[in-house]
């Protein structure tokens, strides 16, 4: 196995080696305390999370939509600092998933490639990790192929398998060399970086603790969708000259009817991409 990042880097060596490998992590966000807030926060909604469709295959999609505590995070100065070292000073938040295994979950993610399936005409994306709680091998952390990012679009199956978290349990038709593969361990309130394209998976949960992750995608303004016919964003940072994505305003309280309205449009419009070429209809 790989030996993972530093910690305390310096965010300017972030784009050096988010070039090199295709990831960068530990990146230090907030406070273990401050994460295991925003932590709570979700606890306490989720009965009413429960009872609403929020996503695919049970995920918790776009909470940063109709949650201000998400909402915050995608917006964290230190998040947007280390993104900004590698698309620039504007920034569009895409899309958030929360990613929660409960203990002993047998849900996994199968090896992948984000941009696979996304519909953008373009590289210049970041995905940011953000642990909201502690992220170990036990309790099915992420794992990443070192340079993955630097080869070609993989072919993939979808496999619809009902323990795999993705939407449509998608696998890269690849042979993975699991000692060459890069551990992604996180304390509360620590990050990783990833590129669209780098391989990565997880595996299930084997420990007594809840697993808790919010990834935001990042985007630069000037990238296109070019496979659903609509598709949304929040400018985050700096400003957005080229009009690709229609805005969605911050939300002002949690489960608000506007931000619900805008919730649903977003993920009608994404699935477009995500579901393109399946026949399943989950718009």
């Amino acid at each position: 196995m790989a030996l993972a990042a530093a910690p305390n880097v310096d965010v300017a060596d972030i784009a050096t080696r988010y070039a090199r490998d295709g990831y960068f992590f530990p990146l230090e966000v907030m406070s273990p305390s401050e994460a295991m807030g925003y932590r709570a926060e979700l606890d306490s909604l989720q009965e009413r999370i429960e009872q609403e469709k929020l996503g695919n295959k049970g995920q918790l999609n776009f909470g940063h939509i109709i949650f201000p505590f998400a909402d915050q995070v995608a917006r964290h100065p230190r998040i947007l600092d280390a993104v900004e070292t590698i698309l620039g000073p504007d920034i569009l938040a895409w899309g958030s998933t929360f990613f929660i295994k409960d203990a002993h979950s047998p849900s996994y993610v199968s090896w992948h490639q984000d941009l696979r399936y996304w519909g953008l005409d373009s590289e210049d994306q970041v995905s940011v990790w953000v642990a909201l709680g502690p992220v170990t091998e036990a309790h099915g952390c992420m794992r990443f192929v070192p340079g993955s990012h630097k080869g070609e679009m993989l072919a993939h199956r979808d496999t619809f398998a009902d323990d795999n978290f993705l939407t449509r349990g998608q696998e890269a038709e690849v042979e993975i060399d699991e000692n060459a593969t890069v551990m992604v361990e996180l304390e509360p309130g620590q990050a990783s970086l990833h590129h669209g394209k780098l391989l990565h998976a997880s595996g299930p949960n084997k420990s007594d603790e809840r697993r808790v992750g919010l990834v935001i995608n990042y985007i630069a303004p000037h990238v296109r969708q070019v496979v659903a016919r609509q598709d949304f964003a929040s400018l985050v940072r700096g400003e957005d000259r080229y009009g690709h994505f229609q805005h969605i305003p911050a939300p002002t309280s949690n489960f608000s009817d506007d931000g619900m309205a805008w919730h649903r449009r977003v993920r009608q419009a994404q699935n477009e991409a995500l579901y393109d070429g399946t026949g399943v209809d989950e718009t």
